[in-house]
């Protein structure tokens, strides 16, 4: 369900959308119907040993960042990560991109540039939320 979620720029429609799929997915595996309202989402979660969908979405997205980060400056990936579209922007609100949702992430858990480079630290401090 959350294959090449690396990239995604999601909005939260785009969130509440994936919970809302994943909650059917797991009330079906636990052969539970809506109309049964017996536990909650995370009873349900804990039966399955499994995170909340929001959660393993930052997780990927921070994951792939530091992956980046890590890459050589002469690597085409990086050099995308950094690259600013020229030319005129159309009119309103521009579009939230995937590069503020990181961010937003980094800054929510604390972290930093520098805390990428070292691979066991970031993926501890990607683990740590749970």
């Amino acid at each position: 369900m959350l294959h090449g979620s690396e990239t995604w720029p999601v909005r939260k429609e785009n969130v509440v959308a994936l919970q809302r799929a994943e909650m059917r997915m797991v009330r079906w595996m636990c052969g539970i119907k809506l109309k049964d309202r017996l536990p909650c989402k995370e009873e349900l979660r804990e039966r399955l040993g499994i995170d909340d969908i929001a959660l393993v979405l930052q997780q990927n997205w921070l994951r792939w960042y530091g992956h980046v980060l890590r890459k050589n400056d002469a690597n085409w990936v990086k050099k995308c990560m950094e690259y600013e579209v020229q030319g005129p922007t159309p009119r309103g609100r521009p579009k939230r991109t995937w590069k503020q949702v990181v961010r937003e992430n980094c800054q929510a858990r604390k972290m930093n540039r520098e805390d990428a480079m070292d691979r066991c630290k970031w993926r501890k401090m990607l683990k740590d939320v749970r």
